[in-house]
């Protein structure tokens, strides 16, 4: 499996694995996702990573159907300004490709963020590691697993 799928079942946390046939050619891997599985998107994250002024990494976990606030994100960091990172440095610092980066399981522990809509949500649906596999958990869970905080840092 993964190292989140990992994660995941040594802490015994519920959780619901999903796959499907990823199409290369898709223009976003969350909607991509979204669509077939048939999910409703407000309940499908992508993790998108941003560097702060100080080149500290930070995991930000948003709605699949929106965008990411940078200046949101910055506040919520207590830092100046973030911008998005570079994807190799991204890629270097999770252990996981872009398209399949999931905000549990990463080589490095890094500051994580998760847009207060997911707290409204039964449960939600974030990478599990691999472009086309998707993982089913409560956010609580998530934010437990990452020692993430919520924070207002979506926008639709």
């Amino acid at each position: 499996m993964t190292p989140a799928i990992d994660l995941l079942k040594k802490a015994k946390a519920e959780h619901q694995v999903l796959s499907y046939e990823h199409d290369p050619k898709s223009a976003s891997y969350g909607l991509e996702a979204a669509e077939k599985l048939g999910l409703e998107p407000a309940r499908v994250f992508k993790t998108l990573l941003a560097s702060s002024e100080k080149n500290e990494l930070l995991v930000a976990v948003v709605p699949v159907a929106g965008t990411l606030d940078l200046k949101a994100l910055a506040q919520a960091a207590k830092v100046k300004k973030v911008d998005m990172a570079d994807p190799m440095a991204a890629q270097r610092a999770t252990g996981y490709l872009v398209g399949g980066i999931s905000p549990l399981g990463q080589k490095k522990r890094l500051r994580t963020f998760i847009d207060s809509s997911a707290q409204t949500q039964p449960s939600i649906y974030v990478s599990a590691g691999r472009r086309g596999l998707e993982v089913e958990l409560a956010a609580e869970v998530l934010a437990e697993h990452t020692g993430a905080s919520f924070a207002p840092i979506g926008r639709p």
